[in-house]
């Protein structure tokens, strides 16, 4: 499982013009059902992602593909968790799942 912090970069001002492009992205990998939780950081600092079902060669690749990584408007720090325990609620996070979702090229 993997958090990203969507940290807001120099180009923070651009946000506006690619939100719309940035939202469609997200919501491809919830589509996918790659991306599990999404939301903003407290203090407009950014935004944050759960993701799971995917390495960490292939989340970087999805990560290259959100126009606000590709406009410099955040940069994303990845943070790779191996869940030792988790609530019954959220067992399926402690399966091992192939990573089946490509990025389109």
């Amino acid at each position: 499982m993997f958090v990203v912090l969507l940290r807001f970069s120099a180009n923070r001002s651009q946000a506006g013009a690619w939100m719309a492009a940035h939202k469609a992205w997200l919501q491809r990998g919830f589509d996918e059902g790659v991306f599990l939780a999404s939301g903003s950081l407290q203090g407009q600092g950014g935004g944050a992602i759960l993701a799971w079902g995917l390495d960490s060669a292939a989340l970087q690749r999805r990560l290259a593909e959100d126009p606000f990584v590709v406009h410099d408007i955040v940069s994303a720090e990845v943070v790779d968790v191996a869940l030792s325990k988790a609530d019954p609620r959220l067992a399926f996070l402690m399966e091992t799942r192939a990573c089946s979702t490509e990025v389109s090229e």
